[in-house]
Protein backbone atom coordinates (compact mmCIF):
# COMPACT_ATOMS: atom_id res chain seq x y z
CA UNK A 1 0.00 0.00 0.00
CA UNK A 2 2.83 2.40 0.90
CA UNK A 3 4.55 1.62 -2.41
CA UNK A 4 1.34 2.41 -4.30
CA UNK A 5 0.97 5.74 -2.48
CA UNK A 6 4.58 6.69 -3.18
CA UNK A 7 4.18 5.73 -6.86
CA UNK A 8 1.02 7.81 -7.16
CA UNK A 9 2.70 10.84 -5.56
CA UNK A 10 5.67 10.47 -7.92
CA UNK A 11 3.44 10.28 -10.99
CA UNK A 12 1.36 13.22 -9.77
CA UNK A 13 4.45 15.32 -9.14
CA UNK A 14 5.72 14.62 -12.64
CA UNK A 15 2.33 15.55 -14.05
CA UNK A 16 2.35 18.78 -12.10
CA UNK A 17 5.83 19.65 -13.30
CA UNK A 18 4.81 18.94 -16.90
CA UNK A 19 2.16 21.62 -16.63
CA UNK A 20 4.51 24.30 -15.31
CA UNK A 21 5.57 27.04 -17.69
CA UNK A 22 9.19 27.69 -18.52
CA UNK A 23 10.20 31.27 -17.88
CA UNK A 24 11.10 33.28 -21.00
CA UNK A 25 14.68 34.37 -21.57
CA UNK A 26 15.50 37.47 -19.53
CA UNK A 27 19.17 38.25 -20.03
CA UNK A 28 19.96 41.96 -19.74
CA UNK A 29 23.53 41.41 -20.92
CA UNK A 30 22.59 40.04 -24.35
CA UNK A 31 21.60 42.41 -27.18
CA UNK A 32 17.90 42.14 -28.00
CA UNK A 33 18.49 40.91 -31.53
CA UNK A 34 20.51 37.96 -30.20
CA UNK A 35 18.01 36.78 -27.58
CA UNK A 36 16.53 33.37 -28.33
CA UNK A 37 13.05 32.10 -27.40
CA UNK A 38 12.86 29.63 -24.53
CA UNK A 39 10.73 26.94 -26.16
CA UNK A 40 9.93 23.85 -24.09
CA UNK A 41 9.92 21.71 -27.24
CA UNK A 42 11.17 21.82 -30.79
CA UNK A 43 9.85 24.77 -32.75
CA UNK A 44 10.12 25.03 -36.50
CA UNK A 45 9.31 23.27 -39.74
CA UNK A 46 10.40 19.62 -39.93
CA UNK A 47 11.80 18.22 -43.15
CA UNK A 48 10.07 15.35 -44.93
CA UNK A 49 13.30 13.40 -44.51
CA UNK A 50 13.24 13.80 -40.72
CA UNK A 51 9.62 12.65 -40.57
CA UNK A 52 10.38 9.61 -42.72
CA UNK A 53 13.31 8.69 -40.49
CA UNK A 54 10.98 8.51 -37.49
CA UNK A 55 8.54 6.30 -39.40
CA UNK A 56 11.41 4.04 -40.52
CA UNK A 57 12.48 3.53 -36.92
CA UNK A 58 8.98 2.46 -35.92
CA UNK A 59 8.69 0.11 -38.90
CA UNK A 60 12.01 -1.59 -38.11
CA UNK A 61 11.00 -2.09 -34.49
CA UNK A 62 7.55 -3.47 -35.30
CA UNK A 63 8.78 -5.85 -37.99
CA UNK A 64 10.70 -7.75 -35.32
CA UNK A 65 8.05 -7.44 -32.58
CA UNK A 66 5.06 -8.73 -34.57
CA UNK A 67 6.08 -12.06 -36.13
CA UNK A 68 3.86 -13.95 -38.58
CA UNK A 69 4.49 -17.55 -37.68
CA UNK A 70 2.45 -20.48 -36.38
CA UNK A 71 4.33 -22.65 -33.91
CA UNK A 72 3.86 -25.87 -31.98
CA UNK A 73 3.25 -24.58 -28.45
CA UNK A 74 4.97 -27.61 -26.93
CA UNK A 75 8.43 -26.97 -28.34
CA UNK A 76 8.16 -23.77 -30.36
CA UNK A 77 9.05 -25.20 -33.75
CA UNK A 78 7.38 -23.47 -36.73
CA UNK A 79 4.58 -25.15 -38.64
CA UNK A 80 2.51 -24.30 -41.72
CA UNK A 81 -1.21 -23.57 -41.74
CA UNK A 82 -2.38 -27.05 -42.89
CA UNK A 83 -0.56 -28.59 -39.90
CA UNK A 84 -2.50 -26.53 -37.34
CA UNK A 85 -3.92 -28.70 -34.57
CA UNK A 86 -4.85 -28.45 -30.89
CA UNK A 87 -1.21 -27.75 -29.98
CA UNK A 88 -0.74 -24.86 -32.39
CA UNK A 89 -0.52 -21.16 -31.63
CA UNK A 90 0.82 -17.90 -32.98
CA UNK A 91 4.39 -16.97 -32.18
CA UNK A 92 4.34 -14.19 -29.61
CA UNK A 93 5.80 -10.74 -30.10
CA UNK A 94 5.45 -7.56 -28.09
CA UNK A 95 2.08 -6.75 -29.66
CA UNK A 96 -1.04 -8.67 -30.72
CA UNK A 97 -1.86 -8.89 -34.41
CA UNK A 98 -5.63 -8.61 -33.94
CA UNK A 99 -6.10 -5.89 -31.34
CA UNK A 100 -7.96 -2.65 -32.00
CA UNK A 101 -4.67 -0.80 -31.57
CA UNK A 102 -3.19 -2.91 -34.34
CA UNK A 103 -6.11 -2.08 -36.60
CA UNK A 104 -4.84 1.51 -36.32
CA UNK A 105 -1.29 0.32 -36.98
CA UNK A 106 -2.29 -1.50 -40.17
CA UNK A 107 -4.07 1.64 -41.38
CA UNK A 108 -1.04 3.74 -40.45
CA UNK A 109 1.28 1.45 -42.40
CA UNK A 110 -0.98 1.65 -45.48
CA UNK A 111 -1.03 5.45 -45.32
CA UNK A 112 2.72 5.65 -44.75
CA UNK A 113 3.30 3.42 -47.77
CA UNK A 114 1.01 5.57 -49.89
CA UNK A 115 2.52 8.91 -48.84
CA UNK A 116 6.19 7.90 -48.79
CA UNK A 117 6.13 5.52 -51.73
CA UNK A 118 8.06 3.04 -49.59
CA UNK A 119 6.54 -0.38 -50.22
CA UNK A 120 7.89 -1.79 -46.96
CA UNK A 121 5.11 -0.04 -45.02
CA UNK A 122 2.38 -1.41 -47.27
CA UNK A 123 3.92 -4.87 -47.20
CA UNK A 124 3.87 -4.85 -43.39
CA UNK A 125 0.06 -4.69 -43.44
CA UNK A 126 -0.42 -7.02 -46.42
CA UNK A 127 1.82 -9.70 -44.90
CA UNK A 128 0.01 -9.73 -41.58
CA UNK A 129 -3.55 -9.48 -42.84
CA UNK A 130 -2.86 -12.22 -45.38
CA UNK A 131 -1.37 -14.33 -42.59
CA UNK A 132 -4.50 -13.87 -40.46
CA UNK A 133 -6.73 -14.62 -43.44
CA UNK A 134 -4.86 -17.83 -44.25
CA UNK A 135 -4.62 -19.21 -40.72
CA UNK A 136 -8.01 -18.21 -39.29
CA UNK A 137 -9.99 -21.08 -40.93
CA UNK A 138 -7.68 -23.68 -39.42
CA UNK A 139 -7.91 -22.17 -35.95
CA UNK A 140 -11.70 -21.87 -36.35
CA UNK A 141 -11.80 -25.61 -37.02
CA UNK A 142 -9.86 -26.30 -33.83
CA UNK A 143 -12.23 -24.09 -31.84
CA UNK A 144 -15.30 -25.88 -33.24
CA UNK A 145 -13.93 -29.41 -33.01
CA UNK A 146 -11.70 -29.34 -29.94
CA UNK A 147 -12.80 -26.18 -28.11
CA UNK A 148 -9.21 -24.96 -28.34
CA UNK A 149 -8.91 -21.22 -28.88
CA UNK A 150 -5.79 -19.34 -29.97
CA UNK A 151 -6.11 -16.10 -27.92
CA UNK A 152 -5.03 -13.78 -30.73
CA UNK A 153 -7.50 -15.35 -33.16
CA UNK A 154 -10.48 -15.63 -30.83
CA UNK A 155 -11.64 -12.05 -31.37
CA UNK A 156 -11.26 -12.42 -35.13
CA UNK A 157 -13.19 -15.69 -35.27
CA UNK A 158 -15.81 -14.86 -32.63
CA UNK A 159 -15.80 -11.15 -31.69
CA UNK A 160 -17.56 -10.31 -28.44
CA UNK A 161 -17.14 -6.53 -28.23
CA UNK A 162 -16.66 -3.47 -30.39
CA UNK A 163 -13.01 -3.44 -29.31
CA UNK A 164 -12.70 -6.81 -31.05
CA UNK A 165 -14.35 -5.72 -34.26
CA UNK A 166 -14.42 -2.14 -35.53
CA UNK A 167 -10.85 -0.88 -35.78
CA UNK A 168 -9.35 -3.99 -37.35
CA UNK A 169 -12.40 -4.43 -39.60
CA UNK A 170 -11.79 -0.93 -41.00
CA UNK A 171 -8.16 -1.89 -41.68
CA UNK A 172 -9.25 -5.02 -43.56
CA UNK A 173 -11.72 -2.96 -45.62
CA UNK A 174 -9.09 -0.32 -46.47
CA UNK A 175 -6.71 -3.08 -47.54
CA UNK A 176 -9.41 -4.72 -49.65
CA UNK A 177 -10.15 -1.40 -51.35
CA UNK A 178 -6.47 -0.76 -52.01
CA UNK A 179 -5.73 -4.25 -53.35
CA UNK A 180 -9.08 -4.70 -55.13
CA UNK A 181 -9.29 -8.13 -53.51
CA UNK A 182 -12.28 -9.94 -52.00
CA UNK A 183 -10.21 -12.50 -50.11
CA UNK A 184 -10.87 -10.74 -46.79
CA UNK A 185 -14.65 -10.70 -47.24
CA UNK A 186 -15.47 -13.50 -44.78
CA UNK A 187 -13.51 -11.75 -42.03
CA UNK A 188 -14.97 -8.35 -42.88
CA UNK A 189 -18.57 -9.60 -42.86
CA UNK A 190 -18.00 -11.44 -39.59
CA UNK A 191 -16.84 -8.22 -37.92
CA UNK A 192 -19.60 -6.11 -39.45
CA UNK A 193 -22.23 -8.61 -38.34
CA UNK A 194 -21.11 -8.14 -34.74
CA UNK A 195 -21.25 -4.35 -34.99
CA UNK A 196 -24.69 -4.35 -36.64
CA UNK A 197 -26.32 -7.26 -34.81
CA UNK A 198 -24.23 -8.39 -31.85
CA UNK A 199 -23.40 -5.32 -29.78
CA UNK A 200 -25.70 -4.07 -27.02
CA UNK A 201 -27.80 -1.03 -27.96
CA UNK A 202 -30.04 1.37 -26.10
CA UNK A 203 -33.65 1.89 -27.13
CA UNK A 204 -32.79 4.47 -29.79
CA UNK A 205 -30.12 2.20 -31.31
CA UNK A 206 -26.96 3.80 -29.94
CA UNK A 207 -24.15 1.30 -29.32
CA UNK A 208 -23.57 0.74 -25.61
CA UNK A 209 -21.95 -1.49 -22.97
CA UNK A 210 -23.03 -2.84 -19.61
CA UNK A 211 -19.79 -1.82 -17.92
CA UNK A 212 -18.85 -0.18 -15.67
CA UNK A 213 -22.61 0.39 -15.28
CA UNK A 214 -25.74 -0.86 -16.95
CA UNK A 215 -26.31 1.00 -20.25
CA UNK A 216 -23.05 2.96 -20.47
CA UNK A 217 -21.78 4.84 -23.51
CA UNK A 218 -18.03 4.91 -24.09
CA UNK A 219 -16.65 7.64 -26.33
CA UNK A 220 -14.00 5.13 -27.45
CA UNK A 221 -16.77 3.11 -29.11
CA UNK A 222 -17.28 5.77 -31.75
CA UNK A 223 -13.99 4.68 -33.28
CA UNK A 224 -14.52 1.00 -32.47
CA UNK A 225 -17.58 0.90 -34.73
CA UNK A 226 -18.45 3.93 -36.86
CA UNK A 227 -15.48 4.15 -39.28
CA UNK A 228 -15.87 0.45 -40.14
CA UNK A 229 -19.54 1.07 -40.95
CA UNK A 230 -18.72 4.06 -43.16
CA UNK A 231 -15.96 2.19 -45.00
CA UNK A 232 -18.29 -0.79 -45.43
CA UNK A 233 -20.71 1.53 -47.19
CA UNK A 234 -17.92 2.62 -49.54
CA UNK A 235 -16.74 -0.98 -50.05
CA UNK A 236 -20.13 -2.50 -50.81
CA UNK A 237 -22.14 0.44 -52.10
CA UNK A 238 -24.84 -0.41 -49.58
CA UNK A 239 -26.06 2.91 -48.15
CA UNK A 240 -27.48 1.13 -45.08
CA UNK A 241 -23.99 1.34 -43.62
CA UNK A 242 -23.69 5.05 -44.35
CA UNK A 243 -27.04 5.61 -42.66
CA UNK A 244 -25.94 3.69 -39.57
CA UNK A 245 -22.64 5.58 -39.35
CA UNK A 246 -24.36 8.97 -39.53
CA UNK A 247 -27.00 7.85 -37.03
CA UNK A 248 -24.40 6.70 -34.52
CA UNK A 249 -22.48 9.99 -34.72
CA UNK A 250 -25.69 11.88 -34.03
CA UNK A 251 -26.61 9.65 -31.10
CA UNK A 252 -23.16 9.75 -29.47
CA UNK A 253 -22.68 13.50 -29.95
CA UNK A 254 -26.17 14.37 -28.66
CA UNK A 255 -25.23 12.82 -25.32
CA UNK A 256 -21.49 13.34 -25.09
CA UNK A 257 -20.44 16.49 -26.96
CA UNK A 258 -20.18 19.48 -24.64
CA UNK A 259 -20.72 22.67 -26.73
CA UNK A 260 -19.31 24.98 -24.06
CA UNK A 261 -15.96 23.22 -24.39
CA UNK A 262 -16.22 21.88 -27.96
CA UNK A 263 -15.04 18.59 -26.44
CA UNK A 264 -16.51 15.15 -25.78
CA UNK A 265 -16.90 13.68 -22.31
CA UNK A 266 -15.45 10.20 -21.91
CA UNK A 267 -18.46 8.39 -20.46
CA UNK A 268 -22.24 8.64 -20.25
CA UNK A 269 -24.42 6.42 -18.04
CA UNK A 270 -28.14 6.15 -18.65
CA UNK A 271 -29.04 5.97 -14.95
CA UNK A 272 -27.10 9.10 -13.95
CA UNK A 273 -28.97 12.34 -13.36
CA UNK A 274 -25.76 14.33 -13.77
CA UNK A 275 -23.03 13.17 -16.14
CA UNK A 276 -19.54 14.06 -14.88
CA UNK A 277 -17.59 15.40 -17.85
CA UNK A 278 -14.03 14.10 -17.87
CA UNK A 279 -12.35 15.09 -21.11
CA UNK A 280 -9.90 12.23 -21.50
CA UNK A 281 -7.45 13.02 -24.27
CA UNK A 282 -7.28 9.70 -26.12
CA UNK A 283 -11.04 9.23 -26.10
CA UNK A 284 -11.37 12.65 -27.71
CA UNK A 285 -8.79 11.41 -30.18
CA UNK A 286 -10.94 8.42 -31.08
CA UNK A 287 -13.86 10.79 -31.57
CA UNK A 288 -12.11 13.32 -33.81
CA UNK A 289 -10.51 10.55 -35.88
CA UNK A 290 -13.94 8.97 -36.29
CA UNK A 291 -15.27 12.20 -37.80
CA UNK A 292 -12.30 12.43 -40.16
CA UNK A 293 -12.67 8.79 -41.25
CA UNK A 294 -16.40 9.11 -41.89
CA UNK A 295 -15.95 12.28 -43.94
CA UNK A 296 -13.31 10.44 -45.98
CA UNK A 297 -15.67 7.55 -46.70
CA UNK A 298 -19.03 9.32 -46.97
CA UNK A 299 -20.10 10.86 -50.32
CA UNK A 300 -20.11 14.66 -50.03
CA UNK A 301 -23.73 14.90 -51.11
CA UNK A 302 -24.89 12.34 -48.54
CA UNK A 303 -27.38 13.43 -45.89
CA UNK A 304 -25.50 14.25 -42.70
CA UNK A 305 -22.16 15.06 -44.37
CA UNK A 306 -22.42 18.80 -43.63
CA UNK A 307 -23.54 18.14 -40.06
CA UNK A 308 -20.52 15.93 -39.43
CA UNK A 309 -18.22 18.50 -41.02
CA UNK A 310 -19.56 21.20 -38.68
CA UNK A 311 -18.99 18.92 -35.68
CA UNK A 312 -15.43 18.19 -36.79
CA UNK A 313 -14.62 21.90 -37.10
CA UNK A 314 -16.03 22.62 -33.64
CA UNK A 315 -14.10 19.74 -32.11
CA UNK A 316 -10.83 20.82 -33.72
CA UNK A 317 -11.36 24.35 -32.38
CA UNK A 318 -11.85 22.96 -28.91
CA UNK A 319 -8.74 20.80 -29.11
CA UNK A 320 -6.42 23.42 -30.59
CA UNK A 321 -7.35 25.86 -27.83
CA UNK A 322 -5.87 23.45 -25.28
CA UNK A 323 -2.56 22.54 -26.92
CA UNK A 324 0.37 23.02 -24.54
CA UNK A 325 3.51 25.01 -25.34
CA UNK A 326 5.30 21.66 -25.45
CA UNK A 327 3.15 20.77 -28.47
CA UNK A 328 1.36 17.87 -26.79
CA UNK A 329 -2.00 17.73 -25.07
CA UNK A 330 -2.71 16.81 -21.45
CA UNK A 331 -4.14 13.49 -20.29
CA UNK A 332 -7.22 15.39 -19.12
CA UNK A 333 -7.48 18.04 -21.77
CA UNK A 334 -8.66 20.92 -19.63
CA UNK A 335 -6.41 20.16 -16.65
CA UNK A 336 -2.88 21.28 -17.39
CA UNK A 337 -1.48 19.71 -14.24
CA UNK A 338 -2.22 16.27 -15.71
CA UNK A 339 0.63 14.79 -17.71
CA UNK A 340 1.29 15.32 -21.42
CA UNK A 341 0.30 12.26 -23.45
CA UNK A 342 1.68 11.04 -26.78
CA UNK A 343 -1.01 8.89 -28.42
CA UNK A 344 -3.73 11.53 -28.18
CA UNK A 345 -1.32 14.14 -29.52
CA UNK A 346 -0.50 11.87 -32.46
CA UNK A 347 -4.20 11.37 -33.23
CA UNK A 348 -4.84 15.12 -33.15
CA UNK A 349 -1.79 15.69 -35.36
CA UNK A 350 -3.14 13.25 -37.93
CA UNK A 351 -6.70 14.54 -37.78
CA UNK A 352 -5.79 18.22 -38.03
CA UNK A 353 -3.25 17.65 -40.82
CA UNK A 354 -5.69 15.48 -42.76
CA UNK A 355 -8.44 18.06 -42.39
CA UNK A 356 -6.06 20.68 -43.81
CA UNK A 357 -4.97 18.40 -46.65
CA UNK A 358 -8.62 17.69 -47.52
CA UNK A 359 -9.42 21.43 -47.59
CA UNK A 360 -11.83 21.20 -44.66
CA UNK A 361 -9.97 23.69 -42.44
CA UNK A 362 -7.53 26.52 -43.14
CA UNK A 363 -3.82 25.75 -43.25
CA UNK A 364 -2.95 29.29 -42.12
CA UNK A 365 -5.00 28.82 -38.96
CA UNK A 366 -4.19 25.22 -38.08
CA UNK A 367 -0.98 24.31 -39.91
CA UNK A 368 1.39 25.70 -37.25
CA UNK A 369 -0.48 23.75 -34.56
CA UNK A 370 -0.07 20.51 -36.54
CA UNK A 371 3.68 21.02 -37.00
CA UNK A 372 4.18 21.91 -33.35
CA UNK A 373 2.33 18.73 -32.42
CA UNK A 374 4.36 16.56 -34.78
CA UNK A 375 7.63 17.97 -33.45
CA UNK A 376 6.47 16.96 -29.97
CA UNK A 377 5.38 13.49 -31.08
CA UNK A 378 8.64 12.80 -32.92
CA UNK A 379 10.61 13.51 -29.73
CA UNK A 380 8.77 10.65 -28.06
CA UNK A 381 10.05 8.00 -30.51
CA UNK A 382 13.24 6.61 -29.05
CA UNK A 383 16.22 5.19 -30.92
CA UNK A 384 14.77 1.67 -30.85
CA UNK A 385 11.58 2.88 -32.51
CA UNK A 386 9.50 2.60 -29.35
CA UNK A 387 6.89 5.27 -28.65
CA UNK A 388 7.18 6.79 -25.18
CA UNK A 389 4.69 8.72 -23.07
CA UNK A 390 1.68 6.63 -24.07
CA UNK A 391 -1.09 6.04 -21.56
CA UNK A 392 -1.86 2.35 -21.08
CA UNK A 393 -5.30 0.90 -21.76
CA UNK A 394 -7.81 2.87 -19.73
CA UNK A 395 -11.31 2.14 -18.52
CA UNK A 396 -13.86 4.69 -17.45
CA UNK A 397 -14.00 6.60 -14.17
CA UNK A 398 -15.90 9.44 -12.58
CA UNK A 399 -13.05 10.95 -10.59
CA UNK A 400 -9.98 12.82 -11.78
CA UNK A 401 -7.39 10.81 -9.82
CA UNK A 402 -8.02 7.75 -11.98
CA UNK A 403 -6.97 9.56 -15.15
CA UNK A 404 -4.08 11.45 -13.54
CA UNK A 405 -2.48 8.24 -12.29
CA UNK A 406 -2.75 6.02 -15.38
CA UNK A 407 0.74 4.70 -16.15
CA UNK A 408 2.59 5.23 -19.42
CA UNK A 409 4.59 2.52 -21.16
CA UNK A 410 6.37 1.81 -24.45
CA UNK A 411 4.34 -1.40 -24.73
CA UNK A 412 1.07 0.50 -24.72
CA UNK A 413 0.11 -0.39 -28.29
CA UNK A 414 -1.94 2.77 -28.84
CA UNK A 415 1.17 4.79 -29.71
CA UNK A 416 2.35 3.05 -32.86
CA UNK A 417 -0.39 3.28 -35.45
CA UNK A 418 -1.30 6.76 -34.29
CA UNK A 419 2.26 8.03 -34.78
CA UNK A 420 2.46 6.36 -38.20
CA UNK A 421 -0.77 8.09 -39.24
CA UNK A 422 0.45 11.41 -37.87
CA UNK A 423 3.83 11.26 -39.59
CA UNK A 424 2.41 10.20 -42.93
CA UNK A 425 -0.18 12.97 -42.93
CA UNK A 426 2.41 15.55 -41.89
CA UNK A 427 4.54 14.47 -44.84
CA UNK A 428 1.53 15.05 -47.09
CA UNK A 429 1.03 18.45 -45.48
CA UNK A 430 4.64 19.40 -46.16
CA UNK A 431 4.33 18.22 -49.76
CA UNK A 432 1.17 20.15 -50.56
CA UNK A 433 1.29 23.22 -48.31
CA UNK A 434 3.79 26.01 -48.00
CA UNK A 435 5.04 26.67 -44.47
CA UNK A 436 7.73 29.30 -43.99
CA UNK A 437 9.43 30.92 -41.03
CA UNK A 438 8.42 34.59 -40.88
CA UNK A 439 9.61 36.76 -37.99
CA UNK A 440 10.63 33.55 -36.18
CA UNK A 441 7.08 32.13 -36.40
CA UNK A 442 5.68 29.28 -38.50
CA UNK A 443 3.33 30.64 -41.14
CA UNK A 444 1.45 28.81 -43.90
CA UNK A 445 1.00 30.43 -47.33
CA UNK A 446 -0.92 29.72 -50.50
CA UNK A 447 1.29 28.76 -53.43
CA UNK A 448 0.46 31.90 -55.39
CA UNK A 449 1.53 34.18 -52.54
CA UNK A 450 5.05 32.76 -52.54
CA UNK A 451 5.87 34.91 -55.58
CA UNK A 452 4.97 38.11 -53.71
CA UNK A 453 7.56 40.22 -51.94
CA UNK A 454 6.87 38.94 -48.45
CA UNK A 455 9.69 39.16 -45.94
CA UNK A 456 10.64 35.79 -44.47
CA UNK A 457 13.74 36.91 -42.63
CA UNK A 458 13.81 37.42 -38.88
CA UNK A 459 13.82 41.09 -37.93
Amino acid sequence: MKVAIVLFCFIFSLATLSGQQKEPANDSNTPLHLLQPAYRGSYGIPSSESVKEVLDRILSYLETETPTQVIDTRDGHPITAPEIDAHSGLQRGAFRLTSYEWGVTYAGMLLAGDITGDKRFTDYTLKRLDFLCETAPYFRKQMEQNNVVEPQLKQLIAPQALDDAGSICAAFIKTALQTQSNKYDDIIHNYIHWIMKGQLRLDDGVLARNRPHYHTLWLDDMFMSIPALAWMGKYTGDTTYYDEAVKQIRLFSSRMFVPEKNLFMHGWVESMDDHPAFFWARANGWAVMTLVEVLDALPKEYQGYGEIMDLLKKHIRGLVALQSDDGRWHQLLDRNDSYLETSATAIYTYSIARAINRGWIDAKTYGPCALLAWNAVSRQVNEKGQVEGVCVGTGMAFDSAFYYARPVNVFAAHGYGTVLLAGAEIMALLQHSHPKMNDSAIQFYDKEILTDSLIFEEK
